[in-house]
């Protein structure tokens, strides 16, 4: 008899440290109460299940006279030895492995950051859970780890954690040779290959997973060409080639069915770099080129975590690209056919040819598309008959995208002339000018004044000549005469 009362004492103090409790008087009154903090970013709808009951004690920490509950059925045991057993390192999956009845009790929906109170409960140790289902496709959604609490008068907070995902873009100058960034905006040149970095995070709890999907899901514009071969994957900065798969059936999407098959921990980071080429659907100036990336994850780290999945919001990224119109007028402002023209781009200390002209049908205006801030060259290189050809014209675009607000700001075209600048005007990054071509000086021809000259002298010389004849010819007649 002393024996076995000593062995009953050895296994209460046991049960008593596991939860985490000092001993203190027992009641066994039903005016227990369970209030749950949701600490999560999403509303949840919670049930509690009734482990084990018995009497706790009046500072809701300890548990005596142990039996099983109603709350579920995988009995096998007495209720006093299993939870003697109970360990803080085993406790996760002997919950787990629990055959869960009819719940005791069922919350209504709890906001994000909100709490609910389960109340005149009896005694007892009991488990809390997500509704099955609750979570699954939610956004920033995840189901709690189990939570194991002695019932009096407890509060908990629910016990879950969610990755993040960002997506960024390459942002740079040509002209200028300035320093690459990862950024949310970005302009580009049409048929640049725009490089693209997608970075996900795992949950704090990431280790009480058996399983774990991950999915970047990927969407780009119609704007922007996916380049298949261009996929690199990192896991902490080293380069990975297995583990994955990479589908552009709906998009890109880079799948790991199980990513615990690589060697990762709550710490680790997942990055996926690739390009797209900026093609000739996209949008000129505001709204620009969008590409967007959400994850999908596992949520659920019970029972090993298979099946259910949330997702992350959506994270975006905008590539902008401008155009610019050279309208060909003479000096009274008028249109003026018979020009041509070239541009070029000052790429580092050359200049490349921009070959995405579109020139309008009475051969007046030019179209430049597709163009990224630097600096360019225009040349006339056919002038309209008559007139005198233009020098070069340099300019600058420069160009102002925000990544707060993820919009396009002031896009202006400066020429570099100090004397006779030609003038800009800006449309929601579509530049416009007029270049004016000057007729040539119409001079006094002097082939026709000489002409009637020469006819003149001469008349006058043969009018001199006949009559000197004439008077000759008298002179002669006069004198034979006498």
């Amino acid at each position: 008899m002393k024996l076995t009362n000593y062995i009953k004492s050895a296994m209460l103090l046991v049960l008593t440290m596991i939860l985490g409790v000092n001993t203190a008087f027992a009641e066994t009154t039903t005016s227990n109460t369970l209030t749950l903090k949701n600490t999560g970013a999403t509303n949840h709808t919670f049930e509690i299940y009734q482990v084990f009951k018995g009497d706790v004690s009046t500072d809701s920490k300890t548990l005596s006279n142990i039996q099983w509950g109603n709350g579920v059925t995988n009995t096998t045991g007495i209720a006093e030895t299993v939870a003697a057993d109970l360990t803080t390192t085993n406790a996760q999956a002997f919950a787990d492995s629990l055959t869960l009845g009819t719940a005791t009790a069922t919350s209504t929906l709890v906001p994000a950051g909100g709490s609910y109170t389960f109340s005149n409960l009896d005694a007892g140790y009991y488990l809390v859970k997500d509704v099955a289902e609750t979570q699954n496709g939610v956004e920033n959604g995840a189901s709690t780890l189990y939570i194991l609490k002695v019932v009096g008068t407890v509060t908990a907070e629910t016990k879950l954690s969610v990755p993040t995902v960002e997506k960024k873009v390459m942002d740079a100058n040509d002209t200028t040779g300035e320093a690459t960034t990862w950024a949310d905006t970005a302009d580009h040149d049409m048929g640049d290959e725009v490089p693209f970095q997608l970075k996900g995070t795992l949950p704090t709890n990431y280790a009480q997973y058996t399983t774990y999907k991950y999915v970047f899901h990927d969407t780009l514009s119609t704007g922007l060409t996916f380049n298949a071969d261009s996929v690199k994957v990192f896991v902490d900065g080293a380069q990975i080639t297995t583990g994955y798969t990479v589908d552009t059936t709906n998009g890109l999407n880079i799948t790991f069915a199980d990513l615990k098959q690589i060697p990762t921990n709550s710490a680790s980071k997942i990055t996926v770099e690739y390009t797209a080429r900026l093609n000739e659907e996209a949008v000129i100036g505001s709204p620009g080129n969008p590409n967007e990336v959400y994850l999908e994850y596992s949520n659920n780290p019970n029972n090993g975590g298979e099946g259910e999945t949330g997702k992350t919001p959506k994270d975006n990224v905008i590539v902008f690209t401008y155009k610019t119109i050279i309208n060909k007028v003479d000096q009274d402002k008028n249109p003026l056919e018979g020009a041509k023209f070239k541009l070029e781009k000052k790429v580092g200390d050359e200049f490349v040819g921009v070959d995405r002209l579109t020139i309008s049908e009475d051969k007046t205006s030019f179209s430049f598309n597709g163009l990224d801030d630097g600096t360019y060259r225009l040349t006339e290189t056919e002038t309209p008959n008559g007139y005198n050809t233009i020098e070069p014209i340099e300019f600058i675009i420069s160009a102002e995208h925000s990544d707060q607000t993820l919009s396009l700001g002031t896009v202006t075209g400066t020429d570099t002339k100090e004397v006779n600048p030609a003038t800009f005007t800006s449309d929601n990054g579509t530049l416009t000018t007029d270049i004016v071509n000057k007729a040539g000086v119409t001079l006094p021809s002097t082939g026709g004044m000489g002409t009637t000259l020469l006819y003149t002298v001469g008349g006058v010389l043969f009018l001199v000549a006949i009559g000197y004849y004439l008077y000759d010819r008298k002179k002669a007649s006069d004198k034979k005469n006498k």
